[in-house]
């Protein structure tokens, strides 16, 4: 099988990075469409493995933590009338930990907005953290169970519950604008976290973040994702070009150098190096177990 170069793989990877659909990539670049989805998912799962490896024993102090919706085929209203839902469809969640001094993305989970994803994503953010941090969330009820159950009592944890105005409705363009905040209120929940860092802030902007580098968490589109493994994998893309590539306007390097994770700034070239030998790996294990 013909496989893309490495210049063509950093190329397509550095575009889709920076928020262009797979089609646009597609015209732009001349690889097919499937090609580029082959190339995502096999990114997506070496970016993933490589991430759970070295983002570990993090110097983390305070974390801020928040979830982003999306969909996978149809929004979660539509599955029941949908012409084809697979058993995959509907509203998709990604939850997001940020390390509010770094802005590493510390850690990150892809499934719905239940209790059960609120633990496993905790309980990840748990093991790869050194010592005690101060975190925040929003006032998803979900947060508190899981929170006391992975930290116990050795964290200062507060949400940062907001409180919106009514919009009235009385415009049809409202429908696509948030509700007005009118404010926020502060609720420490264990131990002792410090009020002047009591924030979902960076967390909020990385949300933004998400929806302006990946195509398919833009609304009122068609580039939504049409199965999950896919989402998943440009999640997992998404954060490996943000930690490791992308330098930070604010802290002028990348979150993974300012994080101590590497000791410098990566290319995308070096990003399909790892990619590659990833698949080497997987290639290895196939035959032997051939």
């Amino acid at each position: 099988m013909n496989q893309l170069d490495k210049a063509a793989r950093s190329k397509i990877l550095t575009l889709l990075s920076e928020g262009m659909s797979i089609r646009a990539v597609s015209r732009v670049t001349g690889a097919g469409k499937n090609t580029i989805l082959r190339l995502v998912v096999d990114a997506g799962h070496a970016c993933a493995a490589y991430q759970d490896r070295v983002l570990r024993n993090l110097n983390c102090t305070r974390v801020q933590v928040d979830e982003i919706w999306s969909f996978v085929r149809v929004k979660g209203g539509n599955v029941a009338k949908a012409k084809v839902a697979t058993h995959d469809a509907g509203d998709c969640w990604t939850w997001v930990a940020l390390d509010a001094d770094t802005k590493l993305m510390a850690s990150f989970y892809v499934g719905d907005r239940t209790y059960a994803s609120a633990r496993e994503f905790i309980g990840d953010l748990a093991e790869r953290l050194a010592g005690r941090i101060q975190l925040t969330s929003d006032g998803h009820r979900a947060y508190l169970v899981a929170v006391e159950q992975a930290f116990g009592s050795d964290i200062d944890y507060a949400r940062l519950i907001k409180l919106y105005g009514q919009d009235g409705g009385k415009s049809p363009e409202r429908r696509y604008s948030p509700p007005i905040c009118i404010g926020a209120e502060k609720h420490p929940t264990i131990g002792n976290p410090d009020p002047d860092h009591i924030s979902t802030s960076y967390v909020e902007r990385q949300n933004l973040t998400m929806r302006m580098n990946m195509r398919r968490f833009t609304r009122l589109t068609n580039g939504f994702s049409k199965k999950i493994e896919n989402h998943a994998c440009a999640v997992a893309l998404h954060a490996m070009f943000y930690n490791f590539v992308r330098v930070h306007q604010t802290i002028k390097t990348t979150p993974a150098k300012a994080a101590g994770v590497t000791t410098r700034v990566w290319r995308m070239e070096d990003v399909v190096d790892m990619i590659e030998a990833w698949e080497a790996r997987q290639a290895r294990q196939i035959r032997l177990a051939a």
